[in-house]
C-alpha cells in the first residue's frame, strides 16, 4: 500500500500548491517560497509528518525537474529578442558567477574563519541566480521590462547553471582529490562548456528534423518523442563529460526557434510539465529542510544574505557588464534580479553526498538565503522596476480559443496579428487591406471579446486579428502590420 498513501500525498501537495498560488498572486508572494513552504509544512517537523532525509533522492528529483524547467524555459526565449543580449548574458553568466563565487567566498573565510576551499565551496554553490525562480517571477507576475533587460535576465538565469555547476565540482574535487591540478580543471571547463553547446545545438536541430519527418499515427507521440529527446539530449552531454544543463537549454532554443509541427501543443505541453517539475522539486526541498536547523543559522544566514544581495550580486554585474550597453539603472535592477532558488539547494546537496566538513552548514545556510532572496527580491521586483523606471506595460498576449496544427501537408499557417496604434490600418474594412486577400481572417479580439468578422468589419486600435494565411505570404502580413503577437 506504499505506493497508494505516496500518490495520495504528492497529489494532495501539488493540488494544494496550486490553489495557493492561485489565491495569492494579486497579493504577489513569490510562489517559490509557497512551494517550498507547503514542503517544509508536510515534513518531519510540520503538522504532515512526512519523514523525508534522503539528499541523493532529492537531487534527483532536483535535476530531472531542471532538465523540463530549461528546456521549457528555452522554448520560451525567442532568439531575435534576447539576440542583441548575448554577449552581456554570457559575461554575467561566466564572469559574473566567478566573482560572485569568489566576492562570497573571501568573504565567509575572513568573517566565518571557516577553511578556504569550504568558503569557496559555499560562494560557488549560492553563485548562480535560478531559472525556476527568474521564469517564474516574470512569467507569474506577467512583468514586463524596457529596453533588453528582461531577455538578459532570462538567458542569464538560463545559462549560468553550468559554471556554477563547474566551480562546484571543481572544488570539491580539490577538497577530496589532494592531486588535481588547475590545468586539469580548466580543461574540465572547456570540454564542459563546449561538448554542452555543441550536444545541445545538434541535438535540438535533428530533434526538429526529425519531430517534422516523421509521421507519428498519434498526435500524442509528438509530444512524448520531444520529452524522450529533451533526455536523450541531457543524458548523453552528461555521459560524455559535458554540461547536460547548457545542452538542453541550448536545445530548447533551438526547437523554438525553428517551425515544426504541432508547435503550440508541444510548447504548452512543456509549459505545463515546467510547472509540475517546479512544484514537485520546491516541495521535496521543502521536505528535506529541518526548520529547527534553519532557526539555529538565522543571524548567519541574514549576514551572508545582505553581503550576497547588495554587495557580491552587483559586484559581479557592474564589472561583467562594465562594457556593455547597460545604463547604470539597467545593471542596478540586473542585480536586484539576482534570485536565488532550486538551484543553489541542489548544488547544496553535493557537498553532503561527499562528505565535505561543514556540508550540513552549507546546506542550511543555503536554504535561508534562497528563502531571503525570495522575500527580499522576489517580492519586490515590480516596486523596484517602477522606482527606476524600467517597468513597461504588460505583454498584450492573446490566448486564442482556437487550436490549429500546420503539418508538412498543409501549407498555410495561423498568424496573429496586431493593429498598432496609429497604424494607417486603423478605421479600414478588412476588404480594403491588400495584403489580406488570398487569406482567411478567421477571429478578431477587441477588448477581450471574440468575433468572427465579415469584409466589412472595420479594424480598430488594438485588435487583433487571427489570419490564415499560405506560407508564402507570412513575410508579407508580418512586414505589413509590423509585429506578430505571442499566441
Amino acid at each position: 500500500m506504499y505506493i497508494d498513501t505516496l500518490l495520495l500525498s504528492l497529489s494532495l501537495l501539488i493540488i494544494i500548491s496550486i490553489l495557493i498560488s492561485r489565491f495569492t498572486k494579486n497579493i504577489g508572494v513569490p510562489v517559490l517560497l509557497l512551494f517550498i513552504g507547503v514542503g517544509m509544512l508536510a515534513g518531519s517537523e510540520g503538522p504532515g509528518g512526512i519523514e523525508f532525509d534522503d539528499p541523493r533522492v532529492a537531487q534527483s528529483v532536483g535535476i530531472i525537474a531542471l532538465i523540463l524547467i530549461l528546456f521549457s524555459g528555452g522554448l520560451d526565449t525567442k532568439w531575435k529578442y534576447v539576440r542583441p543580449s548575448i554577449k552581456s548574458a554570457i559575461s554575467l553568466s561566466t564572469l559574473g558567477v566567478f566573482i560572485t563565487t569568489f566576492s562570497i567566498g573571501i568573504f565567509v573565510y575572513y568573517v566565518f574563519k571557516l577553511p578556504f576551499l569550504v568558503s569557496l565551496l559555499f560562494g560557488a554553490v549560492v553563485s548562480s541566480t535560478d531559472a525556476a525562480a527568474v521564469f517564474s517571477i516574470l512569467s507569474f507576475r506577467n512583468l514586463n521590462l524596457k529596453g533588453e533587460v528582461k531577455p538578459l535576465l532570462e538567458l542569464e538565469s538560463g545559462s549560468n547553471d553550468p559554471m556554477a555547476v563547474f566551480l562546484t565540482i571543481s572544488i570539491i574535487q580539490l577538497i577530496t582529490i589532494q592531486e588535481t591540478s588547475y590545468f586539469s580543471l580548466a580543461l574540465f571547463f572547456i570540454i564542459q562548456m563546449g561538448l554542452g553547446f555543441l550536444i545541445g545545438a545538434i541535438g535540438g536541430r535533428l530533434t526538429v528534423f526529425l519531430i517534422n519527418k516523421l509521421k507519428f499515427p498519434i498526435d500524442g507521440f509528438y509530444m512524448v518523442f520531444a520529452l524522450a529527446c529533451a533526455f536523450l539530449i541531457y543524458g548523453l552531454a552528461a555521459a560524455l563529460h559535458g554540461s547536460g544543463f547548457l545542452a538542453i537549454y541550448v536545445a530548447g532554443i533551438i526547437v523554438s526557434n525553428n517551425e515544426i509541427v504541432h508547435k503550440k501543443m508541444l510548447f504548452r505541453f512543456f509549459d505545463g510539465l515546467a510547472w509540475l517539475a517546479q512544484i514537485g522539486m520546491f516541495i521535496s526541498l521543502g521536505l528535506l529542510v529541518f526548520p529547527s536547523k534553519i532557526e539555529a543559522i538565522m543571524p548567519t544566514g541574514i549576514i551572508i544574505s545582505l553581503f550576497l544581495i547588495f554587495i557580491a550580486r552587483p559586484l559581479g554585474v557592474f564589472i561583467s557588464l562594465s562594457k556593455s550597453q547597460f545604463n547604470f539603472k539597467e545593471k542596478l535592477l540586473v542585480s536586484w534580479v539576482g534570485l536565488r532558488g532550486a538551484v543553489p539547494i541542489i548544488l547544496a546537496t553535493f557537498p553532503l553526498l561527499h562528505g565535505i566538513k561543514k556540508a550540513d552548514w552549507i546546506f542550511n545556510v543555503v536554504f535561508f538565503i534562497v528563502l531571503t532572496s525570495a522575500l527580499i527580491q522576489g517580492w519586490t521586483i515590480p516596486w523596484i522596476a517602477k522606482l527606476l523606471k524600467l517597468d513597461a506595460p504588460p505583454e498584450n498576449k492573446f490566448s486564442s480559443p482556437i487550436e490549429f496544427s500546420s503539418t508538412n501537408q498543409l501549407n498555410m499557417k495561423l498568424l496573429n496579428l496586431s493593429v498598432l496604434d496609429k497604424a494607417p490600418i486603423v478605421k479600414k474594412s478588412l476588404v480594403e487591406i491588400e495584403p489580406l486577400k488570398g487569406s482567411l481572417v478567421v477571429m478578431i479580439s477587441r477588448r477581450g471579446d471574440y468575433f468572427v468578422p465579415s469584409g466589412g468589419t472595420v479594424l480598430e486600435q488594438g485588435d487583433i486579428i487571427q489570419v490564415l494565411t499560405p506560407n508564402e505570404k507570412i513575410t508579407e502580413l508580418k512586414d505589413y502590420f509590423k509585429e506578430e503577437k505571442k499566441v
